[in-house]
C-alpha cells in the first residue's frame, strides 16, 4: 500500500486512532518547580528515535513547567501513525523528519510547520546486509526491505544514486520498519534499511553487517519538532515555550549525563548500554546549527534546499501526487527569538 495516499486512509485511521496510540503517563512536577500553566495542554507526539527520546527529560524534570509550557507528551509505538495523527489534526505537534513532513503537509488539516531541528542523523539510519554483500553495487537485483517513502527509503535511494544505480535496480520489499527488520532477521530479504533501535535486531542475523549509514550523507535526515499552523496562530507562546524547553533539555543532558542517559533509556525501553550505541549516530543541534539549517543555501545542510531534493524524490517515486507549498513548512522565528533572549 502507498503509505502516502493519506486521503484514502484518513477515515479508517481516525476510526482506529484510539486503538493505535499509546500514551506516556505524565510525571509529577518536581517539588519547587512552577505549576503547570492552566488551559488545554499542548499535545506533542514522539516515537522511537534517539533525538526525540530526550523530551522525556522535560517531563521527568519539570522543564516544561519551568518554561511555561503546558504539554502532554503522547508516545507512539509506530512512527508513521504519529505523523498521520498530526496530519489529521489530533495533535498540536509531533517529532518527525523533514522528508515525512513534506509527504504529509499538503493534506494536514491544521498545517505542518517545522519550528526546531532536534538533530541530524549522523549514522543512526543504516542499511544492514548479508555477509555476501560488500558494496552498494552488490545490492543490484537483491531484495531490500524498507518502509516505502520514509527516511530510510530516501537514504537507500541516495546510496544507490551515488553508485550510479536507481531504486528500481533493487527489489523493494515494502514493509513497516519493525516488520522489515523482522523479515531480514528471518532470512527473507538480503538487506534492510532501518532506524534505531530496530537495526539492533537486524544485526542479530548471523553474518549481517552495516553497509552504509546516514553518516555518508550529512544533512540528509533532519529530525524536527513540527507543530500545526493553528498552534502558531492561536498559541504562539506555547510554540516558543516548546523551543525554550528543548534547549533546557540539552543543557540538562550536558550537566547531568548519567541521569539523562537513564531517563532516555527508560523511555526508549532499552538498556543504557544499548542506548550508548546511538549517541555517535545522533548529532544534536545547537541554536547556531538550527539557524544555519533553516537558512537558504546550496547543500543538504540547508533545509530549504534539502526540501526541494526530498520533494523531487517523492514525486519521482509517486509518493506524492503534487508538490506541496514548501514555503509554509519551515519557520525559524521561535529559534531566533530564543537566541535573541539569550544574548540580550
Amino acid at each position: 500500500m502507498n503509505r502516502r495516499n493519506f486521503l484514502s486512509l484518513c477515515v479508517v485511521f481516525l476510526c482506529s486512532l484510539l486503538l493505535s496510540v499509546s500514551c506516556t503517563p505524565s510525571s509529577e512536577t518536581p517539588t519547587g518547580s512552577p505549576a503547570t500553566p492552566s488551559g488545554e495542554p499542548v499535545v506533542i507526539g514522539y516515537s522511537a528515535w534517539a533525538g526525540w527520546w530526550p523530551w522525556a527529560i522535560a517531563e521527568k524534570e519539570g522543564l516544561f513547567a519551568k518554561n511555561g509550557a503546558n504539554v502532554k507528551l503522547q508516545w507512539f509505538d509506530n512512527y508513521t501513525n504519529s505523523i498521520k495523527t498530526l496530519a489529521a489534526g489530533q495533535l498540536d505537534g509531533n517529532c518527525q523528519t523533514l522528508n515525512d513532513t513534506i509527504a504529509f503537509a499538503g493534506n494536514a488539516t491544521k498545517g505542518m510547520v517545522a519550528i526546531l531541528v532536534n538533530d541530524n542523523s549522523a549514522g543512526n539510519d543504516k542499511v544492514i546486509v548479508t555477509a555476501d554483500i560488500n558494496s552498494v553495487a552488490d545490492l543490484k537485483g537483491k531484495k531490500v526491505a524498507v518502509e516505502e517513502g520514509v527516511v530510510d527509503d530516501f537514504l537507500l535511494t541516495l546510496a544507490l544514486e551515488k553508485e550510479g544505480l536507481k531504486r528500481s535496480d533493487v527489489e523493494i520489499v515494502p514493509l513497516e520498519t519493525g516488520q522489515a527488520v523482522a523479515a531480514f532477521a528471518a532470512g527473507k530479504t538480503d538487506a534492510v534499511a532501518a532506524f534505531p533501535p530496530f537495526w539492533l535486531t537486524a544485526l542479530k542475523r548471523e553474518g549481517s553487517k552495516e553497509l552504509i549509514s546516514s553518516a555518508a550523507f550529512p544533512g540528509a535526515i533532519p529530525d524536527l519538532l513540527v507543530v500545526t499552523q493553528e498552534l502558531i496562530d492561536k498559541r504562539p507562546d506555547q510554540a516558543q515555550a516548546l523551543v525554550n524547553t528543548w534547549f533546557d533539555i540539552r543543557e540538562f543532558m550536558q550537566k547531568n549525563p548519567q541521569k539523562a542517559d537513564e531517563i532516555i533509556a527508560e523511555r526508549a525501553d532499552i538498556p543504557v548500554e544499548d542506548m550508548q550505541k546511538f549517541k555517535a549516530g545522533t548529532r544534536f543541534f545547537t541554536v547556531e546549527d538550527n539557524l544555519e539549517a533553516f537558512s537558504p543555501g546550496k547543500g543538504m545542510k540547508h533545509m530549504p534546499f534539502a526540501a526541494q531534493e526530498m520533494t523531487q524524490f517523492m514525486l519521482e517515486n509517486k509518493f506524492l501526487d503534487k508538490k506541496p507549498d514548501l514555503s509554509k513548512i519551515l519557520n525559524d522565528k521561535f529559534v531566533k527569538a530564543y537566541k535573541q533572549k539569550k544574548t540580550s
